[in-house]
């Protein structure tokens, strides 16, 4: 098992979790048969994993903290160039994922943002924003952000500022990136990873920032547990409320939806920092770990498995069909029929991409995007 001293293991167990949820998300056998948690709210409300997405852009900023400390918590020519590195490899990632295997396609309609490419942009804006703000002023940075966020959409929307056709969010996009560059699965040109939706993605970054230095300044405690559990109670609290005004909204990224999902991220952490790094009670790890200490190449990894079985094909009953339908059709349907042996199917690939993981676990392997 990988050495755990000098990191925060409540952490590793937390980023695991979100790995291993991502990819049950992402690839069920089938989109016709999933259950309901599994999926996305189709515009306003805040599924299980509609969660997924923002806990690792907060973990992203908890791990932010931890990973400046070796830089003096400053914006200096070592961190700047530490950051721009990261942001420039992740967002190539996200754009190669975009493109594999089929890089002969048509450029003139590639989708330029993705999840990675938001995490890249949130990261690096955030660090920046992190390093150069006193951080006792970073929750009035973030007001102003949410705040702002709130004004502009209502403002300068249609006469249903929050709807798919009347944000404005899509017409920013599409004016900076052009339509044709949008993700077109909601009908119209819109992209739930866009350029001006990240804005407030970003205040989910330097909240994880925010307690990752709560958690990092002292030994672990029942009083830094509860701390981060109340915190994280006000959060989702308020979001709640604001949700009144700014419906909880993922494609959007509403202000709401932030302070929703950020506090139900520290209610997490706090249960599951009381148990690995108060109580120490870490048996029960080993699997979340595994993913936790090579999370974002995991989640890539999982991208591109995903890609191969799309395009690899396989005659079956005269026909040719994907080896991603093959495994389902042929191995889980029959096994577990059709809704269960989707999720059997997404829980397979689960166990593929982390016994690939665990072969870098034990050799001490971290590959840092």
């Amino acid at each position: 098992m990988a050495k755990r001293t000098g990191r925060l293991v409540s952490l590793d167990i937390f980023r695991g979790m979100t790995i291993a949820f991502m990819i049950i998300v992402n690839t069920p056998g089938s989109w016709k048969y999933v259950y309901p948690p599994l999926r996305h709210a189709s515009w306003h409300g805040c599924t299980p994993t509609d969660l997924v997405f923002p806990f690792f852009l907060f973990i992203v900023g908890v791990s932010l903290w931890f990973s400046m400390k070796k830089y003096g918590q400053e914006l200096n020519s070592r961190s700047l160039l530490r950051i721009f590195r990261r942001t420039v490899t992740i967002f190539a990632l996200g754009l190669f994922l975009a493109i594999f295997p089929n890089f002969s396609r048509d450029y003139s309609t590639l989708r330029i943002m993705g999840v990675l490419q938001r995490i890249a942009i949130a990261y690096c804006i955030g660090a920046i924003i992190c390093l150069t703000i006193n951080r006792g002023y970073l929750w009035v940075v973030i007001a102003v952000i949410l705040i702002g966020y709130w004004i502009i959409l209502g403002m300068l929307g249609g006469t249903d500022p929050y709807s798919i056709d009347g944000n404005i969010a899509a017409r920013v996009d599409a004016a900076f990136l052009g339509e044709k560059h949008l993700y077109k699965g909601f009908g119209v040109p819109f992209d739930p990873e866009g350029l001006f939706s990240t804005l407030p993605a970003i205040c989910t970054v330097l909240t994880g920032y925010y307690i990752g230095e709560l958690l990092g300044k002292g030994p672990a405690s029942w009083n830094t547990s509860l701390k981060l559990l109340l915190l994280g109670a006000s959060s989702a609290g308020l979001g709640l409320l604001w949700s009144i005004w700014f419906p909880l909204n993922k494609p959007l990224w509403t202000s709401s939806y932030v302070l929703y999902s950020a506090g139900i991220a520290m209610a997490v952490l706090s249960l599951i920092y009381l148990i690995a790094d108060v109580w120490k009670l870490r048996k029960w790890d080993y699997f979340f770990l595994v993913f936790g200490t090579n999370a974002l190449f995991s989640y890539f990894l999982a991208g591109i498995w995903t890609r191969i079985m799309l395009n690899v094909k396989i005659t079956s009953g005269g026909d040719k069909i994907s080896l991603y339908n093959w495994i389902y059709e042929k191995i889980c349907v029959p096994v577990a029929g059709n809704m269960n042996g989707s999720l059997m199917f997404a829980i397979l690939q689960v166990l593929i991409i982390w016994l690939l993981a665990m072969v870098l676990y034990r050799k001490k392997i971290m590959i840092r995007l």
